[in-house]
């Protein structure tokens, strides 16, 4: 109890200066290229991820696909955004973290009642 009431401050920007820092980075740094953090997850990693995407609208997840594709055109290019469009970008501002927390609860229900799973991964 006492360990994670520690981990808990040692990551929370709001009380330690360095994860503040860490933070302040990582938003630069998705600034420059206009991505949200969300738009990290790789659904191809977590079938929860997939999921979460399935259910958003098609609008949001067109907006993510935009979004990467800029960025890796901008990757390639070894060029940033330009100053005033990084300036409107909102790298923290979450459109799956909802989604995402509503499936892992499924699946924990799923789980708690000894019901089967809706994905099941397979070995190609």
């Amino acid at each position: 109890m006492a360990s994670s009431k520690l981990v808990k401050v040692i990551i929370d920007p709001k009380k330690n200066w360095f994860a503040a820092l860490h933070k302040k980075t990582i938003e630069n740094r998705l600034r420059k290229y206009g991505l949200r953090y969300d738009d990290l997850y790789d659904p191809m990693e977590s079938l929860d991820i997939k999921e979460a995407l399935g259910r958003l609208p098609r609008e949001i997840v067109d907006a993510r696909n935009q979004r990467l594709l800029r960025a890796m055109d901008l990757s390639m290019k070894h060029e940033y955004l330009p100053k005033d469009l990084q300036a409107q970008q909102t790298p923290f501002r979450s459109y799956l973290s909802d989604m995402l927390a509503l499936v892992e609860r499924e699946k924990a229900e799923r789980q708690a009642l000894g019901a089967l799973p809706l994905q099941q991964r397979t070995i190609p």
